[in-house]
């Protein structure tokens, strides 16, 4: 079930790079963030809520916090490069360099968490680099 949801959130994130950079014309990037921002605290607290999962804060060690916000503070620096990028390039050289996220990811996965590194998995972040590498110099 986890890909179905992973395939929802490459959907999506290929629609946000679309929305925002027709939402961001004209205005400063830092800006469209910041609203862009608002509209997700938004909505995933009103996910929480209708899910009844709010009770589950209780529930948070000293390191979901620690790790969560050093997680959001990512997030919101991904999303800041992000938007200034997406306002000075094209969403078809900006969205590829940003995906390269997933090579970045298995690597830190491998370094920080332990996870094992085939040659399958090896080959495929070559891949993506080396497709990256060349929709950056089309």
């Amino acid at each position: 079930m986890w890909w179905i949801y992973a395939l929802l959130s490459a959907f999506f994130a290929a629609v946000t790079a679309v929305l925002a950079k027709i939402g961001i014309k004209g205005i400063d990037a830092n800006l469209a963030t910041a609203i862009r921002t608002v509209v997700i605290l938004l909505l995933a607290w009103a996910i929480v809520f209708f899910r009844n999962d709010q009770q589950g804060i209780s529930g948070l060690t000293r390191q979901n916090w620690i790790f969560l916000v050093l997680s959001g503070l990512a997030t919101g620096l991904s999303w800041i490069f992000y938007f200034k990028a997406l306002q000075l390039g094209k969403v078809s050289q900006v969205a590829p360099v940003d995906k390269a996220s997933v090579a970045i990811a298995i690597l830190l996965s491998v370094i920080f968490l332990g996870e094992p590194l085939t040659i399958k998995t090896a080959i495929a972040v070559l891949m993506i680099i080396a497709g990256t590498i060349i929709l950056v110099f089309q």
